[in-house]
């Protein structure tokens, strides 16, 4: 769908529910309902305080990232591709207009027009939708109502030196008793990064502008509407990692939402929302002038959907059910044309406008069997539809490729929580389906720069089905805490690309033509290791190890399979100063999949330092910062860097935040 088209939407949407309710006497005021585990009040690490959503991520032991430049990196859930992930804003369901996977949902937010992240594994993520390696939900800000009116909010700005990044990100915000509203934005503008040898690392520019704005209004003692909209647009973004790059990406995300709260009976709270979003992605080579012959690939988006949650609670046992349904319009397009861009030589749709439809319930219920122990279990029961309005393109290569496929996901998870003492532990399970990509089922020569192979997709794969186990234990008492936790996935069907006996490259840059199909089985493990401790009155510590392990059915590995990690920081305060310092590195990547693309990449090991001040500028608190990331300036690339794209050098940076 065009741009012009969506705008219009944006100015309709108006109302959407607020998310929280507190009861007192009167019962007038509001808070949140619905508790996040894992999320942060502030999106921002211990070292950094003006990070993007990426980096606030990667600080997670669970999830890695997949980076082809400096922007829009791949988040990659128990070293899970995106397409085994539920992401979603606010439970929301949107999918990137790229085929490359150059705007991930991650890239179309930003660190202050969130208030946390909501991060499950598994199954257990399954609320959002069908999912194997688990569901990632980014919850915006939602100020609750207050008895008195008030305003708030932060303004902070910033520079980093390698790849002169300028940044400025703004929020305020405004409580009243029958209304609130929150609003944001934000600009970061960079150039190329160096990397540890000091070369500049060509393409890796961006440019990003993002707005939010959220109105909530109080339509009774006990209910509310809401209404929240995001516009995000970004500009010139370059790919080192590819043979291309953006010019221009736009996002409009809107929500209109009741919720209505109840004091009495089973049923506490009940959620409806009303969502639209659409995307508009510009891929191209403009900027590439060695290629031989030249290539656009514009891709749209766009989705429309429904969630609507109850919750329940009676004794000991509380529930949370909800119905999701979406459906989405995948569309893009591939343009070749030699150095004339007038003598345009061939067009094909690598996504043949492909519709997704999608229907499911889901339950997650929670019994606390005594003071000691609670038991966790629920499913989910989906209808996932696909359409191609031109399935000609796939069935050049799959004669009976079916222009329909109806598809039936359910979903089972079960955990138990033990407390004993300072001791904690649970274990876990549970079984799943998805359905494969539109990319996966749909997709018509998409070009792989990793493997130098183009894709086809498959529309009668099977669907993915994933047997689960976890498990945890840990001590936690006033001055410290550990914690192990490990997972393992047994996933049947699993989908990778092989190469097909028949068909030509029609990228020059390919080497051949691989087809998705469906392996017998998968298997991931995953394992990590955490402590924090207070080492001295005001010196904490922290350390995080993980390793995982992937292979298939004949024992070769995984692609993008993370080696033994490593993280660990100290922070210490003394009045209005604060110091931090962490290390953190890969050992060898030893277990690396050539069949995919991959290489052994070397051990490393990153340095990084930083330091605030806190002080008041009137009755305003103000913190000014100043560190420095890789101080020795080690050159290095991961296992994750695509095409081997070095890392960035030194770089120093510089923050100023203000409150009011």
């Amino acid at each position: 769908m065009k741009f012009l088209t969506t705008m219009a939407f944006f100015g309709t949407v108006v109302l959407n529910a607020q998310d929280i309710v507190k009861q007192q006497d009167s019962i007038t005021e509001l808070e949140e309902v619905e508790v996040i585990a894992t999320a942060k009040k502030r999106i921002e690490t211990d070292m950094k305080m003006a990070v993007s959503v990426d980096e606030y991520l990667a600080s997670s032991a669970d999830i890695s990232f997949v980076k082809r430049g400096a922007f829009a990196w791949e988040p990659l859930l128990n070293n899970m591709s995106t397409e085994r992930t539920a992401v979603t804003i606010d439970g929301m369901h949107i999918f990137g207009a790229c085929t490359d996977k150059m705007d991930p949902v991650t890239s179309y937010v930003e660190s202050n027009n969130l208030s946390g992240i909501d991060i499950k594994s598994g199954q257990a993520g399954s609320l959002h939708g069908s999912t194997i390696a688990g569901s990632i939900d980014l919850k915006r800000k939602s100020t609750p109502f207050g008895l008195e009116k008030k305003w708030g909010g932060t303004y902070q700005s910033g520079f980093e030196l390698n790849n002169d990044q300028w940044f400025n990100l703004g929020n305020i915000s405004y409580s009243g008793d029958g209304f609130t509203a929150d609003g944001s934005v934000s600009f970061r503008k960079a150039g190329n990064y160096s990397d540890g040898h000091n070369d500049e690392v060509h393409h890796s520019q961006f440019s990003k502008f993002n707005t939010s704005l959220g109105m909530a209004y109080k339509t009774g003692p006990l209910s509310s509407i809401r209404a929240d909209a995001i516009f995000d647009v970004a500009k010139n973004v370059g790919f080192p990692a590819l043979p291309m790059d953006l010019w221009l990406s736009r996002a409009i995300i809107t929500s209109a939402s009741y919720k209505q709260l109840f004091e009495d009976g089973l049923i506490r709270a009940w959620d409806t929302k009303f969502y639209f979003n659409a995307i508009e992605h510009y891929m191209d080579d403009t900027t590439r002038p060695e290629n031989l012959v030249h290539m656009d690939m514009p891709g749209w988006s766009t989705t429309y959907g429904l969630l609507s949650r109850a919750t329940l609670k009676h004794g000991r046992f509380a529930s949370e059910i909800q119905l999701n349904a979406y459906e989405n319009l995948s569309i893009a397009e591939m343009h070749m044309y030699p150095q004339d861009r007038s003598k345009k030589t061939m067009f094909a749709y690598s996504w043949p406008e492909v519709t997704t439809r999608f229907g499911g319930i889901s339950v997650n219920n929670s019994w606390d069997i005594s003071e000691k122990s609670q038991l966790n279990f629920g499913g989910a029961i989906g209808l996932h539809f696909n359409r191609s309005r031109y399935v000609e393109f796939n069935r050049i290569f799959h004669p009976e490729a079916s222009p329909e496929k109806t598809r039936f996901l359910p979903s089972l998870h079960a955990g138990y929580l033990l407390n004993l003492g300072h001791f904690h532990f649970s274990a876990g399970t549970g079984y799943g389906h998805r359905a494969p990509s539109v990319s996966e089922g749909y997709g018509y020569y998409i070009y792989n720069s990793f493997d130098r192979y183009d894709y086809i997709g498959n529309p009668d794969l099977k669907n993915e089905v994933s047997y689960e186990i976890n498990a945890s234990a840990g001590f936690k008492n006033r001055k410290m805490s550990m914690e192990a936790r490990a997972n393992y996935f047994h996933i049947e069907n699993y989908i990778v690309g092989e190469i097909l006996s028949t068909g030509s490259p029609m990228n020059y840059q390919s080497v051949g033509v691989k087809g998705y199909t469906s392996l017998d089985y998968a298997t991931l493990f995953n394992m990590s290791l955490n402590a924090s401790g207070e080492i001295l009155p005001n010196l904490h510590g922290e350390g995080t190890l993980t390793y995982a392990r992937g292979t298939d059915h004949k024992n070769k590995n995984l692609p993008f399979i993370r080696p033994l990690s490593y993280r660990a920081s100290l922070h210490f305060t003394h009045r209005h100063f604060g110091f931090r310092t962490s290390f953190n590195g890969d050992a060898i990547q030893k277990d690396y999949s050539p069949e995919y693309g991959e290489d052994q990449t070397p051990a490393y090991a990153i340095w990084n330092i930083s330091a605030d001040y806190t002080f008041m500028i009137g009755n305003h608190v103000t913190v000014l910062q100043l560190g420095a990331e890789n101080v020795f300036d080690t050159y290095y690339s991961t296992y994750a860097d695509w095409g081997n794209i070095p890392r960035m050098g030194r770089n120093i940076f510089t923050s100023l935040k203000f409150n009011f």
